[in-house]
């Protein structure tokens, strides 16, 4: 039986050590073809190319023998995603996995995630996919302990298939152990109480550095946000369909049409 076909792609750029520990593993599971940015696009949330030339060559980062085949591109997630369907593979790959990000995509940092659009790219054409976080920032994180629970993942992914409409959230606690097991769970409710720290360039000119604190909102112990403080992975099925399915008939209450 033919190997499944693994699309592998991020948003942290394609050296990323997340990206390398995720092809690792993919490699163990079926054929790995790489598309990933060329550069850091984080924070890129579903954006596309459209005003611009988008580029994307071959590469060579894995010089050992068995190494998958691998793309930079210039765009973003999503675009990497929509480039390798349309025009770097030869076939529709039987899953497409992102990440492994280098922080965390829980909660509200979802609508954000350039990790996760990608992988929301790959389920709006009818692929299964997958976005994986760790929640360490650092270039650094030990990725490690992630290794089981990814395998474990993504092999009953291809094995049950994933829901129509829906792909997977699956965020790491930051610890240097292995997780205490696997929960499905539901998005917290959290925000960021943001904050604009501004100053004058050299120049005169005056600009900004975004920073801000994260606020659970969210006491729940069936939430990600709780599973990942309790040292377990989380895994949120997340639909790109955005309506608010409960709010049509209220809308619908009103004079529209008066």
């Amino acid at each position: 039986m033919d190997k499944p076909l693994i699309l592998v792609t991020n948003d942290d750029g394609i050296t990323a050590p997340g990206l390398r520990s995720l092809i690792s593993v993919m490699k163990e599971i079926g054929e790995v073809v790489v598309v990933a940015p060329d550069s850091p696009q984080s924070g890129m949330g579903h954006a596309i190319t459209i005003d611009s030339t988008l580029y994307s060559k071959q590469v060579i980062i894995d010089q050992k023998e068995g190494a998958p085949l691998e793309y930079s591109c210039s765009g973003t997630p999503a675009d990497c995603v929509k480039l390798a369907l349309q025009e770097l593979l030869d076939r529709k790959p039987d899953i497409c996995v992102s990440g492994i990000n280098h922080g965390s995509n829980a909660s509200i940092n979802v609508i954000y995630s350039g990790t996760m659009s990608a992988a929301i790219e790959a389920g709006i054409e009818g692929i299964p996919a997958i976005g994986f976080s760790l929640c360490d920032y650092s270039w650094e994180a030990n990725f490690e302990h992630t290794s089981k629970s990814i395998k474990k993942i993504v092999t009953e992914a291809l094995l049950h298939g994933i829901p129509k409409g829906t792909v997977l959230n699956v965020n790491f606690p930051k610890t240097d152990k292995e997780p205490n097991g696997i929960k499905v769970c539901r998005q917290a409710r959290a925000n960021w109480k943001e904050q604009f720290d501004k100053r004058t360039s050299p120049t005169g000119k005056d600009y900004y550095w975004l920073s801000g604190e994260f606020e659970l909102l969210d006491k729940g112990q069936d939430t990600d946000e709780w599973a990942l403080s309790q040292g377990f992975v989380s895994v949120v099925p997340t639909q790109f369909d955005l309506t608010a399915h409960h709010a049509i008939p209220q809308v619908n209450n009103w004079s529209l049409n008066e």
